[in-house]
């Protein structure tokens, strides 16, 4: 159901509208296509899920975005229903994807183990699960549950890093605990272990932005940690170690900010060719249809991403009109701008070889879907071009047809990773869902 928030808007903001739409030829043939691939961009870089299709590209720029307030700013939630019979996702010419495992309850994060088992975070029940394998009419083969009795469990990290991991680190939203793991471990084998007591918690556990993804170094010598805002946009002590990448020891030790300003930090991830962490990042509501552009960037020490005072660069949020001047030339401006409201939730580098090689290295992105838009928006997985460790701003969708019209979806992406087989798996909490995309190198997609 649409609703408006209400606010008081001055005449002077309902100005500059958005600039004329372009298409362009992408730098690279389209995939497997054999043609060019065009790309959406000034405008027609704004998407709406009845224009989403796989193969499409598009490019956002900050020198793109309108004004705030030109639009106004919807309250439009998604009615979740059963998956009709004649509904299936869609993926690119040449791939081909199955539903792998359904049942589950809410599956959030997936991680892929160094033996190449998938732990998959179920958050609402509190319990990791692990499954191994995939058969010839594409089913997971071994489902168990790992651990139960966690906090809203979302983040998953081996450690140490490398090909024999001795524990599992999980993010709960108010903490970090790690479980005993060998290779190959369908159960934990002792209990859960505390290594950070309290961070700072979210839903019911302390409000806001609830998600905690976790990350280590490629030296495996620091923790990382999404911690996402209390509030939309607030600057008061309640967002104290919110908004912010964490860093700590392996052993919980030496909390420290490592990156600041990101309002949601959903998604966490090391590229290994770099070794640089990237994040994908919900950024704020309520400025209108086209603002502000949810991210991917890579994550430079120490640097301050706007939130909440500004977004992409020194861009003012009118709700903070004249505070904090100093920092309005030190905002980074992020690598990949994405459609605004389209909530991008996690990210995987594909390191596989299944694929095309024109994937090797780039990074796919899960897209929950909007709530804050007139037109929904989102509920895709996307891919994000990144040759040679560096984004070129340009993303494509991927997986689309989750959406059934403005008020109806049946798949929600969530989680996404990489099979050690080399196909692409990613979770979906709507219809409770694994999905598995492989390289067929023919024309079916389908089912």
């Amino acid at each position: 159901m649409k609703s408006k928030f209400s606010r008081g808007v001055t005449s002077a903001l309902l100005i500059a509208p958005l600039a004329a739409g372009t298409i362009f030829p992408a730098g690279a043939a389209a995939q497997n296509s054999g043609k060019a691939a065009q790309v959406q961009a000034g405008q027609g870089g704004f998407n709406d899920w009845d224009k989403e299709q796989p193969g499409k590209h598009y490019l956002v720029k900050a020198a793109d975005l309108p004004k705030p307030y030109v639009t106004e700013s919807f309250a439009n939630q998604s009615q979740v229903v059963p998956r009709p019979g004649n509904a299936w996702p869609k993926v690119p010419e040449g791939f081909k994807i199955d539903q792998a495992l359904t049942g589950l309850d809410g599956p959030r994060t997936i991680v892929t183990a160094p033996n190449g088992d998938l732990f998959i975070a179920e958050s609402n029940p509190g319990r990791v699960r692990v499954v191994r394998g995939f058969g010839g009419d594409g089913k997971v083969q071994t489902n168990e549950v790992f651990a139960s009795g966690l906090t809203m469990p979302y983040g998953i990290a081996f450690y140490p890093v490398g090909p024999n991991p001795q524990y599992v680190y999980v993010g709960n939203t108010n903490s970090i605990v790690r479980f005993p793991y060998k290779n190959g471990d369908l159960k934990a084998s002792g209990q859960a272990e505390t290594i950070v007591a309290s961070i700072p918690g979210g839903a019911r556990f302390g409000g806001g932005h609830w998600t905690r993804s976790l990350v280590f170094t490629n030296d495996g010598k620091k923790l990382l940690v999404g911690v996402g805002s209390k509030s939309n946009v607030g600057d008061d002590s309640a967002e104290n170690n919110r908004a912010d990448v964490l860093e700590f020891n392996p052993d919980g030790s030496g909390q420290r900010i490592y990156a600041s300003g990101i309002r949601n930090p959903a998604g966490l991830a090391i590229n290994p060719k770099t070794g640089q962490l990237w994040v994908a990042v919900n950024e704020r509501d309520a400025l209108g249809d086209n603002l502000v552009p949810d991210y991917v960037t890579h994550v430079q020490e120490g640097a301050f991403y706007g939130w909440p005072w500004y977004y992409l660069g020194p861009n003012p949020d009118p709700r903070f009109a004249g505070k904090h001047p100093e920092l309005k030339e030190k905002v980074q401006v992020p690598d990949t701008l994405l459609q605004s409201h389209s909530a991008p939730l996690n990210l995987a580098f594909y390191d596989g070889k299944q694929f095309p090689a024109e994937y090797r290295g780039d990074a796919f992105v899960t897209s929950h879907g909007s709530w804050n838009r007139d037109h929904r928006t989102g509920y895709k997985v996307v891919h994000v071009l990144t040759p040679n460790g560096k984004a070129t701003g340009e993303y494509e969708d991927f997986v689309t047809g989750f959406v059934l019209d403005d008020a109806k979806v049946w798949g929600r992406p969530v989680g996404v990773t990489v099979a050690k087989d080399g196909s692409l798996v990613f979770t979906d909490d709507a219809s409770n869902s694994v999905w598995r995309v492989t390289y067929t190198g023919g024309k079916h997609s389908g089912n």
